[in-house]
């Protein structure tokens, strides 16, 4: 039982269930932005588009594909909003807020790997390299 506890009680188990429960709102959360107000803009841009009834038969069978079209074009369109309205100004203020940190890390000039700025020999390929402070700056 010790052991099942220290798995539960982990770390990366807790952080797991964390971004699950926050994900789930946030799933909840975009899911009523686009009842509220995408669907909304839609409706006045063009008419809501449904392509429900839409289908084909094939020996006697029917395959309603008008339900899958008007998901994907209204996932197509809220997926193009939220990008535009939610995850673009969302990366530029992440940007314009690490704009002043330092680097921490720079390529290997031989096998282009991440390495920590200070160091003088790649973990990856080996190379000695010159850190970074001591490089002379080309002009």
């Amino acid at each position: 039982m010790s052991g099942f506890k220290k798995f539960l009680l982990r770390g990366n188990l807790v952080e797991l269930a964390v971004a699950f429960v926050v994900g789930a709102a946030f799933a909840g959360l975009v899911k009523d932005f686009a009842n509220s107000f995408i669907t909304p803009l839609i409706a006045l841009l063009g008419g809501k588009p449904d392509y429900t009834r839409l289908a084909v038969d094939i020996n006697g069978t029917t395959f309603p594909y008008g339900v899958f079209v008007t998901s994907a074009v209204a996932f197509f369109i809220t997926a193009l909003i939220v990008y535009f309205l939610v995850v673009l100004p969302t990366t530029k203020l992440i940007e314009r807020m690490d704009r002043g940190k330092e680097a921490t890390e720079r390529e290997c000039p031989q096998c282009l790997s991440d390495i920590p700025v200070k160091a003088r020999r790649c973990r990856y390929c080996t190379a000695e390299v010159v850190p970074a402070h001591e490089v002379p700056s080309a002009r």
